[in-house]
């Protein structure tokens, strides 16, 4: 049994709690206009952007012939990479490869899971890349992200992670995101991890594996250029194909070349690989 003073206490404790309990919905309300609003006012912030001009096709000279990189180039529209495993960087390492030096900054997108088993971007090794990172808890908070980046042609690209194959990501949400990039003229990249390949707007599917480092030039002990194996899977401007790629980090390039199970042969292969400069 309550006392009388405890009986008081509660006569005027229930009515606070029913005012508490009536302003949640208008504070919740009022949060997510301030969140547009400030996301709003970053944007407005930024310098006018300079006028995209699309990239013209690299050509490649062969010793038998020239013929056209079978390698899309970059455009603005949406592309996507699925890493081999989960926590391979190979698809982040070609991504950044793609992105031409510049002062405007990269949008980037992560959500929880991407973040706690792959890890984020570190910042030292970017080679002074302007970043703008959003951390992101659920896919559904990446994609509207993504959306509301795209609409800013002052970004260089809009980067976005999403783990495994969730509800919110259907062909609609990534027809959303092609004709908003389309629209603005800004790249964007989505990294899946731990994901299938299913029904989806992309311009570009890429699948994305690791392979072991190019030989050092002055230390054989340690590692030399990055190098991937990538396979287009699905292209609307090139047919698919599988290449091994070698990001090379002093001319700021990638270098293509046919991929081939043997290793002797690929090492003899070398001096023909296709070069495509960013």
């Amino acid at each position: 049994m309550l006392g009388t003073s405890s009986k008081a206490r509660c006569r005027t404790f229930i009515p606070k709690l029913r005012q508490i309990a009536q302003s949640l919905p208008k504070l919740a309300g009022r949060l997510a206009k301030q969140r547009r609003i400030d996301i709003e006012q970053i944007m407005n912030k930024m310098e006018s952007p300079a006028p995209w001009t699309p990239l013209k096709p690299t050509r490649a000279t062969l010793p038998e012939r020239a013929a056209v990189l079978p390698v899309p180039a970059p455009c603005p529209g949406l592309s996507e990479v699925f890493a081999q495993t989960a926590a391979d960087a190979a698809a982040m390492g070609f991504v950044l490869s793609t992105l031409a030096q510049q002062d405007t900054p990269v949008l980037w997108i992560q959500d929880r899971l991407s973040r706690k088993e792959a890890g984020q971007p570190y910042l030292a090794g970017l080679n002074g890349m302007a970043l703008m990172e959003v951390k992101a808890s659920r896919a559904a908070d990446v994609l509207w992200a993504m959306e509301e980046g795209l609409a800013c042609r002052a970004l260089a690209a809009v980067i976005g992670e999403i783990w495994g194959n969730p509800a919110r990501l259907d062909f609609t949400a990534s027809k959303r995101l092609a004709l908003r990039a389309a629209r603005h003229g800004v790249p964007c990249w989505l990294l899946r991890r731990a994901a299938s390949p299913d029904l989806s707007a992309a311009h570009n599917r890429w699948r994305v594996a690791s392979l072991p480092a190019a030989a050092h030039p002055h230390d054989p002990k340690a590692p030399g250029d990055p190098r991937w194996q990538l396979t287009l899977f699905r292209s609307r401007n090139a047919p698919p194909g599988t290449w091994t790629a070698t990001h090379d980090r002093a001319a700021d390039r990638v270098d293509f070349a046919p991929a081939i199970s043997d290793g002797a042969l690929a090492e003899a292969e070398s001096p023909r690989e296709h070069r495509a400069a960013r």
